[in-house]
């Protein structure tokens, strides 16, 4: 587990920008759907890059946890330990690792008031792994043979074989049977007008604006003293930096650069989380050239992963060698390789990647294909974009021309088969989460599931391996093959592990930050737990 760092940051001398914000953050909020920061205790609005495609959890919505309006049988805290949720302890875990019983707590209703119940749990599990339910993350939940209700207020898991990470993937939100069965799960209501057992309701989505949320007063867990919570869509990480410092928000999700900007603000802090959500390029098997076993590892050779975490994320990352962190104790440690432009280039020789006759500007070319490929950002992620540069700069003094292209995920998507694509990705909690959707063949093209369409057997049977191992000297053996083998086959370039950071308005008492996913801003950032907050004295 990586550790989490907390980074307070204030100034003595307060800018006029900060002026600026401390008078809009002290005046009254404009009105109930004024969207402005505002300044009150019980109204907190937070900017974030993107929002979800949906709000059901039968689609995947919240299926790592941190979700306000639903909740999981279980749940996990600060240092990302499994605590219960619904669940009133941990499960008992019984026929060696096949069976998980959960008892459900007592008196706890969904937000129309109705009471939670095991038909609820078995309902909810069922529907996601039914073959008509497009979640493309329910081979998570391979394991799961079937589940049953044991009375009112207790679930019983059967597996098919015993799944050593089975009880963190039970933080999987809850959803009531009551409404939820009388819809198509693909496109039923329920995906934009959810009902929970969560701390939050939501009360308004206005698509690509902003969500809002007001505080469940029958919340099992307690009342949240923020009362309403706005999450504000804004794709683009200059304008998120522009409306905090002009006190349109009291709190957002930035890259390094621009969190720097407010280091020295007073009535700001910025918190800095450790994270798994690595940056990586796919390098599509379709594609005449990212589909040459050579190029992608005279890439992996040519990139200089340090500079990147010095000069784009001002060193609030780490170099990413593969999908792990490295200090994942689940990493493998002799797998580091510094930038070296003369091996990558003596690859691509001895493959029949030449330049000259062939080739045209430097440029290499192969059996008169010339070695050039598209790489896409999404428009307005300056991160991403300056990643995809520095590789682009990078490959280019190995012989090799990638174009660098910024777009609309609605451009991109239907692309990804052919062209690279400065992905990422990254999930807590245990190796098989994540590694599985990214690198099996089973999932290529499903979705954002193995994006690159990567097919390798040796890392096929390594997955196998990992998941259905209980013994962890068996899986930390299976890991550790499958790092090697992208080492020498890679279906990504693995280049940075970023830190994400978040400033706010410095309000509330009782804020942390995890060690994240990929997936955050939304559901992960010091507000994964805004129902516990506590105004300040």
């Amino acid at each position: 587990m990586t550790t989490r760092r907390i980074r307070r940051t204030t100034g003595t001398a307060a800018t006029a920008a900060a002026l600026t914000l401390a008078a809009a953050c002290s005046a009254p909020t404009g009105g109930p759907d004024a969207g402005a920061g505002g300044g009150s205790a019980e109204s907190v609005v937070i900017g974030v890059p993107s929002e979800p495609d949906t709000l059901s959890p039968l689609l995947g919505y919240g299926k790592d946890g941190n979700s306000k309006i639903f909740d999981g049988l279980l749940a996990r805290d600060a240092d990302l330990e499994l605590k219960p949720a619904l669940a009133k302890a941990l499960p008992e875990i019984g026929d060696d690792g096949r069976t998980y019983t959960y008892t459900l707590r007592s008196g706890v209703t969904f937000s129309d008031g109705e009471p939670l119940t095991a038909r609820d749990v078995v309902h909810t599990y069922e529907t996601v792994l039914d073959d008509r339910t497009n979640n493309t993350a329910k081979s998570e939940l391979d394991a799961v043979e079937k589940v049953r209700a044991d009375g009112d207020d207790t679930v019983v898991f059967t597996l098919k074989y015993p799944y050593a990470a089975f009880a963190a993937r039970t933080v999987l939100p809850i959803v009531p049977e009551h409404i939820t069965a009388g819809q198509d799960p693909n496109t039923g209501a329920f995906n934009t007008e959810p009902v929970g057992t969560g701390p939050y309701v939501l009360t308004g989505w206005s698509k690509g604006e902003k969500l809002t949320f007001k505080a469940n007063p029958d919340y099992w867990g307690g009342a949240p003293k923020v009362k309403k919570l706005t999450m504000a869509i804004i794709a683009d990480d200059d304008v998120r930096a522009t409306r905090l410092r002009s006190g349109d928000l009291d709190g957002a999700t930035l890259p390094p650069n621009l969190a720097a900007t407010f280091r020295n603000d007073d009535g700001l802090r910025t918190y800095q989380a450790t994270s798994y959500d690595f940056r990586a390029v796919t390098l599509p098997t379709a594609n005449k050239v990212t589909g040459d076993t050579a190029v992608r590892r005279a890439l992996d050779l040519a990139v200089d992963r340090e500079a990147m975490v010095d000069k784009i994320l001002d060193g609030a990352g780490r170099p990413a060698y593969g999908p792990l962190p490295l200090d994942d104790p689940w990493y493998t440690k002799d797998i580091e390789r510094p930038q070296d432009l003369d091996k990558a280039r003596s690859i691509l020789d001895e493959a029949g990647w030449k330049t000259g006759r062939d080739g045209a500007e430097g440029i290499r070319a192969k059996d008169g294909v010339r070695a050039a490929f598209t790489l896409f950002y999404p428009s307005g992620d300056k991160v991403r974009q300056d990643h995809a540069l520095a590789y682009a700069s990078d490959a280019r003094k190995a012989g090799i021309d990638v174009r660098v292209e910024g777009a609309t995920w609605e451009v991109i998507e239907p692309r990804m088969g052919e062209d690279a694509v400065l992905a990422g990705f990254g999930s807590t909690g245990d190796p098989d989460f994540g590694l599985y959707t990214l690198l099996h063949s089973s999932l290529a093209g499903d979705g954002f599931n193995n994006m690159a369409h990567y097919d390798n057997p040796a890392v096929d049977e390594a997955l196998g391996a990992g998941r259905r191992s209980q013994d962890p000297e068996d899986r930390k053996a299976a890991y550790d093959d499958l790092q090697r083998e992208l080492v020498e086959n890679p279906g990504y370039t693995f280049l940075t592990h970023i830190d994400h950071l978040y400033v706010l308005a410095d309000r509330w008492d009782g804020l942390t930050t995890q060690v994240e996913p990929h997936e955050h801003g939304f559901a992960s950032g010091p507000w994964w737990n805004a129902e516990n907050w506590q105004p300040k004295k």
